[in-house]
């Protein structure tokens, strides 16, 4: 009985980066590309989430801990909060949906609200300056063209 819960993890892993892979291959590949290539970095990730899988697979814990359920709640919600970013950078571009969960998610670390919205604008703006400013990568515009 012991372990059961990591195992179930680690297969559960093992099919995440094997969907990592598969979904990968759908990545179309233009004629001027780096050496590399757009699907070494998710196929380098899936071979990192697959061997960390395999690890607790095969090395479970003999009597883990589950946090109560409220902290189940708490991730379940951070979660939910990523898969909203990801649907939302589209629609309000990089630096507002960035700015929005990194407000909540610091918020709900335990910081106070004034300065989870400062942390949010803070690292929006870092990240947007650093990232298209410097390094002249394209990130998701909003209706206000950043």
């Amino acid at each position: 009985m012991t372990g059961k819960s990591d195992r179930a993890l680690g297969i559960a892993g093992l099919l995440f980066a094997a969907l990592i892979v598969w979904r990968t291959t759908y990545i179309q590949e233009s004629f001027i590309q780096d050496p590399l290539g757009p699907k070494a970095f998710p196929i380098a990730v899936a071979a990192v989430v697959a061997l960390a899988s395999v690890y607790i697979a095969l090395r479970p814990d003999e009597d883990p801990v589950w946090p109560p359920l409220r902290r189940l709640a708490e991730i379940a919600a951070a979660v939910a909060v990523m898969v909203v970013y990801a649907q939302m950078l589209p629609v309000a571009g990089f630096v507002v949906a960035t700015a929005v969960a990194a407000a909540y998610l610091t918020w709900r670390l335990g910081t106070p609200i004034l300065n989870s919205a400062i942390a949010g604008v803070v690292t929006s703006v870092g990240i947007y300056t650093v990232f298209h400013l410097v390094l002249g990568l394209s990130l998701a515009r909003g209706p206000w063209g950043f």
